[in-house]
């Protein structure tokens, strides 16, 4: 009997040890305290949620992997429509777990002009619940002055990002500058 019992609780602690990093990363929602962040940009600073409480709404749209395809289009949309995004009082980022040699060159590449936020070790990624297998998910946090999540989109499409992040940004109330 202990010989048959012996695999299944082999199977269970295994189990348990591929969930820990999944139960360590946080599931937020809208109305949460957005997670405190601090990474080097594409532009060569280094940017925290903390200086813009207080202050000023911020988006932070996570990508996968630069010089991918979906994250090409999705950086270009947001580049070639930065002029309309601009009208609101708001910052706006992208990040991945890129390096930050990589994002310079994506952000050269796309012709981004806003910061491209590096996390290689997938601390700020596993704050927001988006790293899974050393990447990030394409999700889009919408945090208002005092650092409350305002809206999260799961749901973004690379080829209209800039176009719903405009939308968004108006539903949501975001003062125009």
């Amino acid at each position: 009997m202990r010989m048959t019992s012996f695999p299944f609780a082999i199977a269970l602690a295994i189990s348990f040890l591929f969930a820990l990093p999944l139960q360590a990363q946080t599931s937020l929602s809208v109305g949460d305290t957005a997670p405190d962040f601090e990474m080097a940009a594409s532009d060569g600073n280094t940017y925290r949620l903390s200086d813009f409480r207080g202050k000023q709404a911020v988006v932070l749209a996570w990508f996968p992997r630069a010089f991918t395809s979906g994250c090409t289009v999705e950086c270009k949309s947001l580049a070639q429509n930065g002029d309309r995004i601009r009208e609101f009082d708001v910052s706006y980022f992208m990040a991945s777990t890129d390096s930050v040699e990589k994002n310079v060159e994506f952000a050269a590449d796309t012709e981004a002009d806003f910061p491209l936020l590096s996390d290689p070790e997938g601390e700020a990624a596993r704050a927001y619940g988006v790293y899974t297998n050393g990447f990030a998910k394409r999700h889009t946090f919408y945090i208002d002055a005092d650092g409350i999540i305002t809206r999260i989109d799961r749901s973004v499409r690379p080829s209209t990002s800039a176009e719903d992040m405009i939308a968004n940004l108006g539903e949501l109330g975001v003062s125009r500058r």
